[in-house]
């Protein structure tokens, strides 16, 4: 019997098989010319995905500068050591000898690598000086790896704290002006292509594919020598008076720039170990008290404004008490019979009170908020406060008379300052500034030149009178003028506290032709001791000689040179 073969019996199958290998032959041909030829780039990504990595070049930070180019923050390079945990978790032994070079304890360290074993990217220890790091490098245990990084660093310490503030591990602002001027200072990282093997390793650096971009700089108005200054009198009047707080401000009553602005207590922002929130607040932007007699000033102002009243009108101020409707104004003690530059220089209660009284409320509060009370300042400054004032549609006699001496309103130590910067710039108010200011404001006249003139005259008299209560802020070789106050602390849940106060000096300098106004807040100063002309004043005086002395101010206080008459010269011949 013949057997014909499958071929023969089946032919369809055998052409079926041809036709189906043809196929996947076509396909595979087809895909290979299309992957190697058409679409070429395919193969390129996959192989770039498992090698090619995009890494981070870091931006430099601005700087940030005083008026005269002196550092105030910067930011440094340093190492940031991090490690591939699947890699270093096969080389146990050498954990201990890492850990050391790290400063971390060995048991700790060994715990969080096991517990991030299946992860591929731990930090090890971020912002290490070059040098460190370079030590833990020179280790060579697998799996270490480094990237560079900026650190932000503050010459200053403490000193000018409150207004840099200070920025997080990630160089981002975090308080004061690194925050309010992040975007300014913060430049754009750049983007570098390298090639690394599949367990994270560098094998080659292939491109910069983007640069990095700079921050920009920030110069400020602080002139760093006034600031160390009135840091150093404020810290040794709160030791010497057992203070709890108190902030200085200076500034420039032309520019409306702020020279010095300091707080204390104050901290190190490079060293924030043992940083407390109550540290950080810049409390002459932030904190608010009622002012106290330095409103005085204004409520003068406003009465010679009204044009009811000149600088030789004469009060009745006796007998040292007044009613008004069910409370008492008292003076420290009966003076008598004063003109207006005396109820200045005396400070006396019940001689503002008549002014108001007379005058009306109305024109003392329209005049302290065209000097800036009650509204922010314009600086930017993260969590400025604006302060609080009153506001009746009819003002009655108690809250008229309480005004007219500095309470029953809230402001800064900064706003104050402004208020006394526009008597000193003859009545001119111009925005306060926290940088540079190259060219000065023209300003908004908010007190008549004559008036503000007048008012520094009787300022003047309250520290270098007789009797004046402003006499410690004495600048031997200029005039200078200022207002004490001692205000009684307000209590959380309404009145007055006792035995609790804050001293405060507002003044300007020189008289004649004034260049600085300054305010000095002493908070709660525990010494017994509490009246504004015996805590404040002398740190007003020794900031303001140092401001006037070290910026080259002309004295206008030198007592007359005596005329002294010398004999003739002698211009006959010699011998």
């Amino acid at each position: 019997m013949h057997i014909q073969p499958n071929g023969s019996r089946y032919p369809w199958r055998f052409r079926l098989v041809i036709g189906l290998l043809g196929l996947c032959c076509a396909a595979i041909v087809w895909q290979i010319v299309h992957l190697h030829v058409l679409d070429d780039g395919f193969l390129r990504n996959q192989g770039d995905k498992r090698s090619v990595r995009h890494t981070v070049i870091p931006a430099h930070r601005g700087m940030i500068t005083d008026r005269h180019g002196e550092p105030l923050a910067v930011s440094t390079p340093v190492l940031t050591l991090w490690a591939n945990p699947r890699q270093l978790v096969g080389h146990e032994a050498r954990w201990p000898e890492l850990a050391k070079a790290l400063g971390t304890d060995a048991k700790t360290f060994a715990e969080r690598l096991r517990a991030n074993a299946e992860r591929e990217f731990i930090y090890l220890r971020r912002h290490m000086t070059p040098e460190d790091g370079e030590a833990v490098l020179a280790l060579k245990v697998p799996g270490v790896y480094s990237t560079e990084e900026y650190r932000r660093f503050y010459p200053a310490g403490d000193v000018a704290a409150h207004i840099l503030g200070f920025t997080n591990v990630d160089d981002i602002g975090q308080e004061g002006l690194e925050l309010s001027y992040n975007d300014w200072l913060q430049g754009v990282p750049g983007r570098r292509q390298v090639l690394q093997d599949r367990r994270g390793r560098l094998i080659k650096d292939v491109q910069v594919v983007r640069n990095a971009r700079p921050g920009n700089d920030l110069k400020l108005s602080i002139d760093l020598r006034l600031q160390y200054i009135a840091h150093r009198e404020l810290r040794e009047a709160l030791n010497q008076f057992n203070a709890k707080a108190g902030s200085v401000v200076l500034i420039d009553v032309r520019t409306g720039e702020i020279l010095a602005m300091v707080n204390q207590p104050s901290y190190n922002p490079n060293n924030r170990s043992n940083l407390r929130p109550e540290m950080m607040r810049n409390r002459a932007l932030i904190d608010v008290f009622e002012p106290g007699s330095p409103i005085k000033s204004f409520t003068v102002a406003a009465g010679l404004m009204s044009g009811n009243y000149q600088p030789n009108t004469v009060m009745d101020t006796r007998p040292g008490t007044m009613r008004v409707a069910t409370m008492t104004v008292r003076d420290v003690r009966n003076y008598g019979v004063l003109d207006l530059t005396g109820v200045m220089m005396k400070s006396s209660n019940i001689g503002v009170v008549k002014i108001a009284l007379d005058i009306g409320a109305e024109p003392i509060y329209e005049l302290l908020q065209q000097l800036g009370l009650g509204e922010s300042t314009g600086l930017g400054f993260p969590g400025e406060s604006v302060g609080r004032m009153p506001s009746h549609r009819r003002w009655p006699q108690v809250e008229t008379a309480t005004l007219s001496y500095g309470y029953g309103l809230a402001v800064t130590a900064t706003q104050l300052a402004q208020t006394y910067a526009v008597l000193g710039n003859h009545g001119r108010k111009v925005p306060l500034s926290l940088l540079k200011v190259d060219q000065p404001p023209q300003g908004e006249q908010v007190i008549p030149q004559a008036v503000s003139d007048q008012v520094l005259v009787m300022l003047r008299a309250a520290v270098d009178g007789d009797g004046g209560t402003g006499s410690r802020a004495r600048v031997p070789g200029y005039q200078v003028g200022g207002k004490t106050g001692t205000v009684h602390k307000t209590l959380p849940g309404g009145g007055y506290a006792r035995d609790r106060y804050r001293s405060v000096f507002a003044g300007v300098a020189p008289i004649s032709n004034p260049r600085y106004a300054a305010v000095v807040v002493i908070d709660e100063p525990g010494s017994g001791q509490y009246y504004g002309g015996l805590v404040a004043a002398p740190v007003f005086g020794q900031v303001m000689a140092d401001a006037l002395r070290l910026t080259n101010v002309p004295p206008d206080d030198l007592p007359a040179l005596q005329q002294v008459e010398l004999p003739p010269i002698d211009g006959g011949s010699r011998g």
